[in-house]
């Protein structure tokens, strides 16, 4: 026969246990809970991730973002500067990806581009590589080559300008290719017209007021091949 004393101990353990169970599973399903608001923030972009993170190419760091020159007034222009002959436009090609051999960037990559440019009436001047890799592909100029860059920067869907401290008689751009590199838009998806002005670019600064970056230069070891001209 079982003791009065006994069977109110196991009363008052199972008692202890139901308790501790509910407990142990308020708890988990209140963490459910808080994971799936957090989720669904996420998901709806109320609040970014925190594993949200580029994958980054080796050799590449991150990436400074520097002021947008405007472009200047030029004489005889007074509705504004209007895109520079393609053929009066010196371009510099200089792939800065790094993703080839070494760190260097990607074999015929900047061939292609230059090909690219080349076919559309710019005058290219020299295909090789950068001694600065990047993330994003930019256009860099001086003082005298805002123009002709902006003129450039139409040809392509996204590319950053930059302010270089070259001489300001110096009218050569440097088309630097990232690591996240874009193809050139299509020649009839290009939003510019010879006797149209062009545009300034949204929060662009007087060049008076931006200090420029240093040029970058060109890597003694290179891995592209030179550009062909268009025939």
């Amino acid at each position: 026969m079982t003791s009065p004393g006994l069977d109110q101990a196991r009363v008052e353990r199972r008692r202890r246990e139901h308790e501790r169970q509910a407990v142990v599973f308020g708890v988990l399903i209140a963490f459910l809970a808080v994971c799936g608001i957090f989720a669904l923030a996420v998901y709806s972009g109320a609040i970014s991730s925190p594993f949200n993170r580029p994958f980054n190419t080796v050799g590449v760091a991150e990436q400074e973002t520097f002021p947008v020159p405007c472009l200047p007034a030029v004489e005889g222009q007074p509705d504004g500067a209007l895109p520079i002959a393609y053929s009066s436009v010196q371009v510099r090609v200089l792939n800065a990806s790094g993703e080839g051999p070494g760190g260097i960037g990607q074999t015929g990559l900047g061939g292609a581009y230059g090909n690219t440019l080349t076919e559309r009436g710019f005058q290219v001047v020299d295909v090789t590589n950068a001694d600065k890799n990047l993330t994003y592909s930019e256009l860099r100029f001086g003082k005298g080559g805002i123009v002709a860059a902006y003129t450039l920067a139409a040809h392509f869907p996204d590319v950053r300008l930059v302010l270089d401290d070259r001489k300001n008689k110096d009218r050569t751009v440097d088309l630097l290719i990232g690591a996240e590199y874009e193809a050139p838009l299509d020649i009839a998806d290009v939003g510019i017209s010879a006797d149209t002005p062009l545009t300034n670019a949204e929060g662009c600064v007087p060049s008076s007021e931006i200090d420029p970056q240093p040029r970058i230069g060109v890597r003694e070891t290179t891995g592209d091949e030179p550009v062909t001209p268009a025939r």
